[in-house]
């Protein structure tokens, strides 16, 4: 199985971002299915089943990058598509007397959402996008192994436990088991 097909299964916020790092790892590839495909499939142990199911499921993201324009930057309009449902999630859970904690997480990871729309300098109307935009940064900082100071960090944890929290929502929603009113 696909590192994304579990991901989409057992936690949204993660599969989101793992895409949005698949798209930047097309575009480090140059567009190139075979060129992605040497450096990731390299001591991978799958088989060679496996390896051309993986190449063609790459090869299609390249297919729609190109379609959509996104090969140089921006996400997949499915990547977007999953964000507005998150984002609608978020706000309904926002508007439920039902879940306090939810509430209780996003106004303490408020004034972080407040500061990284500050520091950016300009606002896309979606504040749940700006929350994922952290916490994919912060993701590629580590990889590379910058350091990251002892605020941000401790906003990425506030904004995270909101995020793992709607992400959990959203199981919850999928499995047909959240009542919201």
């Amino acid at each position: 199985m696909f590192v994304s097909e579990e991901l989409r299964k057992t936690n949204i916020a993660e599969y989101l971002l793992y895409m949005w790092q698949v798209e930047d790892s097309i575009r480090a590839a140059g567009l190139d299915a075979d060129v992605l495909m040497a450096s990731v499939a390299k001591g991978s142990g799958r088989s060679e089943s496996d390896c051309a199911s993986w190449r063609d499921w790459y090869q299609d993201m390249i297919d729609m990058m190109r379609r959509e324009g996104k090969e140089e930057k921006g996400h997949l309009q499915v990547n977007m598509n999953l964000l507005e449902m998150l984002t609608d999630l978020h706000r309904r859970l926002l508007e439920s007397e039902k879940v306090p904690e939810y509430h209780d997480a996003y106004y303490k990871a408020l004034p972080f959402i407040v500061e990284i729309r500050t520091r950016k300098g300009e606002s896309r109307g979606n504040e749940l996008e700006d929350c994922f935009d952290l916490m994919y940064g912060l993701w590629m900082l580590r990889l590379q192994h910058r350091t990251i100071s002892e605020s941000t960090t401790r906003a990425a944890g506030t904004i995270s436990a909101m995020i793992a929290m709607l992400a959990s929502y959203y199981r919850k929603e999928k499995a047909g088991i959240l009542e919201l009113e």
